[in-house]
């Protein structure tokens, strides 16, 4: 989930799978931006197993012969492998310590108390990342667990919309941040603001407040 380092928020659901990550993972990832492998994805509920390339071909033939989800997903076990340890899954008491902190400067705060490499690599990779966007995507991830699929999708469509309205054109963060990744590729994005300790509490608010009513939604008939 590379959003966050680029002035953007997890979307495409993302903040929904997130919410039910095991304990606080999913603010930690989204927060961080961090990447995953097939042993994480698996403990957080996102991949079921991991199949290497050399048995795709078995499993192909598997899949043929089945009937019915059971057999598939039977099938498709007998072809994978171990994933081996889940790095989360050892850091997860590390990370619910921190992530499950009320705020952005909390989370900051109990990692500079930890002298520990990962609470040191975390601070490091935090500050990189678009503070705003940081504390948008905690509130995300938060309020994502008491949604419906449907409901957090059209919640992510109310961000979107206010991450390009709310400060149009270069001003976007998500602008600075694709400006910065992937136009110049200076990799020195100029966040607004740039310091956790400047992102209020109503700024990360504006950016749930919807422009249309429940009717005129444009994600209104999902169900």
């Amino acid at each position: 989930m590379p959003e966050t380092k680029i002035g953007l928020f997890p979307d495409v659901g993302g903040g929904w799978f997130l919410s039910r990550c095991p304990g606080h993972i999913g603010e930690y990832l989204a927060i961080t931006s961090q990447s995953v492998d097939a042993a994480d994805a698996i403990l957080c509920g996102l991949a079921d197993v991991m199949l290497p390339s050399g048995k795709l071909a078995e499993f192909a033939s598997a899949l043929a012969a089945s009937e019915g989800t059971w057999a598939i997903e039977a099938a498709a076990r007998a072809a994978s492998i171990s994933p081996g340890q889940s790095r989360l899954g050892q850091l997860k008491d590390e990370i619910d310590a921190h992530f499950g902190q009320d705020t952005m400067l909390d989370i900051v705060a109990s990692l500079k108390r930890d002298s520990r490499p990962f609470a040191r690599e975390t601070l490091e990779t935090i500050g990189h990342n678009s503070p705003l966007m940081m504390s948008v995507a905690l509130e995300q991830v938060r309020r994502a667990r008491s949604l419906t699929f449907a409901e957090e999708l059209r919640t992510e469509r109310v961000l979107i919309h206010n991450c390009f309205h709310l400060r149009p054109g270069a001003a976007a963060e998500p602008v600075e941040g694709i400006r910065a990744l992937v136009v110049d590729k200076d990799r020195n994005p100029r966040w607004n603001p740039s310091r956790l300790e400047d992102v209020t509490p109503g700024a990360v608010q504006q950016h749930f407040v919807s422009p249309w009513t429940d009717a005129n939604h444009p994600l209104a008939g999902l169900a």
